[in-house]
């Protein structure tokens, strides 16, 4: 009797597993597999954050290192949907690529392998092109940078009060790669923070026409400085703008990690976001049988958006502090990032605007952002569309000549 209520019990599990997941051999499979697609590689500040998250959700896991494949230093062109099929071919179930210029070449393969699974960082497509097998995600990296931003407006407060500059020569310089909105809504938001604690806080930002191109971010970096900035941040991803600030000892935020290692005297602080918590949810979904939502955005209260360990032997006293309590305001709500009360555009404040979110080649500005005084950034799809010129931030260039 014991023996066939013990059987009972374990056809019950076995059926409640296929209720709860689709089928137990696929929950936790031993041939699932994750496909990987980067622009670059560990060099590049960007691509290795990415690949971090690939290796954190590979652990939390289980997964074997056969069941992980990277593919690294693919261009955004055809490169790319050809990366994509042979991905196919090695048996993955879930293709991933990480650069803007990527999403047209997933969509492709996507549409002719419906039979897998294609996610992409960044991208703007998959909330208008409706497809059951392709996905965008992204996170609120704006309020990660808001919060470096702080850090920053905190240290130019430092320096005015060691007379080491006045306030009015409070200026940040930013090294921008692309005009993206994804950049726009960076720098803006990067700004904002410093302008919360320091109101004389001015910044000019100058482009390099790449994501990636030390040579082009180290000049940028310099070309700021000795226009008059003193200090400097960076939506671009190599070691260049760093490496000039700790050569001309300016104080830098990085981004997508800490430079600490090689910056210990410039370096403050670094904003990233933190992809493990992605790979893992669309892993066990689809290992799950479950559907991957088709815009992901992942927060601070997910870990998906975080910062390094501030530097305190440059940033100034009391930023660890801050840092913390405005990260609380921001998880309950009581701070907004893009508070249209904190900025105006043309002298004049903002209390409507319509944004780029559903995709065309019009690029039509379509859906209302502005809701009870606050632009919300990326709430109608997961990839930013904040592409507004506020003032007190100074384009150099946009021709990136």
């Amino acid at each position: 009797m014991k023996k066939f209520l013990s059987l009972a019990l374990i056809a019950a599990m076995l059926l409640s597993c296929v209720v709860l997941f689709g089928s137990c051999d696929k929950a936790g499979s031993d041939d699932f597999k994750l496909g990987v697609i980067c622009l670059h590689d560990e060099d590049s500040t960007y691509d290795l954050n990415f690949i971090n998250g690939v290796k954190e959700a590979q652990k939390a896991l289980g997964l074997r290192d056969d069941q992980v494949i990277i593919k690294r230093n693919i261009p955004e062109s055809n490169a790319c949907y050809d990366a994509a099929l042979d991905l196919v071919d090695e048996g993955c179930d879930v293709i991933f690529a990480n650069s803007f210029g990527h999403e047209t070449h997933i969509l492709k393969a996507a549409k002719e392998k419906p039979e897998v699974e294609f996610c992409h960082a960044t991208g703007t497509m998959a909330h208008t092109e409706k497809l059951p097998n392709f996905h965008n995600a992204f996170a609120f990296i704006y309020e990660g940078r808001y919060l470096a931003g702080v850090a920053a407006g905190m240290k130019l407060n430092a320096m005015i009060e060691a007379g080491e500059i006045t306030a009015e020569q409070a200026k940040m310089g930013y090294v921008g790669a692309f005009t993206y909105a994804e950049v726009i809504s960076g720098y803006t938001s990067f700004y904002l923070g410093a302008k919360s604690v320091c109101p004389s806080v001015t910044m000019d930002v100058q482009f390099t026409g790449s994501w990636y191109d030390e040579n082009a971010e180290r000049a940028t970096a310099n070309a700021l400085i000795n226009g008059g900035c003193v200090l400097i941040s960076q939506h671009a991803d190599s070691m260049g703008a760093p490496s000039a600030c700790e050569d001309k000892g300016i104080p830098n935020i990085s981004y997508n990690g800490s430079t600490q290692e090689h910056c210990p005297n410039t370096f403050i602080v670094s904003s990233r976001i933190n992809w493990a918590p992605y790979f893992q949810y669309i892993c066990e979904q689809n290992m799950n049988g479950k559907e991957i939502a088709t815009d992901w955005t992942g927060t601070i209260a997910t870990g998906s958006v975080v910062l390094t360990d501030v530097n305190t032997a440059v940033a100034a006293p009391g930023t660890v502090e801050e840092i913390a309590k405005i990260t609380e305001e921001l998880k309950n709500g009581t701070r907004h990032v893009f508070n249209t009360a904190n900025f105006t555009v043309g002298g004049a404040p903002l209390t409507s605007y319509k944004a780029d979110v559903d995709t065309d080649a019009e690029f039509v500005k379509d859906t209302e952002a502005i809701e009870n005084g606050v632009f919300f950034e990326s709430k109608h799809r997961s990839a930013p569309y904040f592409d507004i010129q506020i003032d007190g931030i100074k384009l150099l260039n946009t021709n990136f000549g």
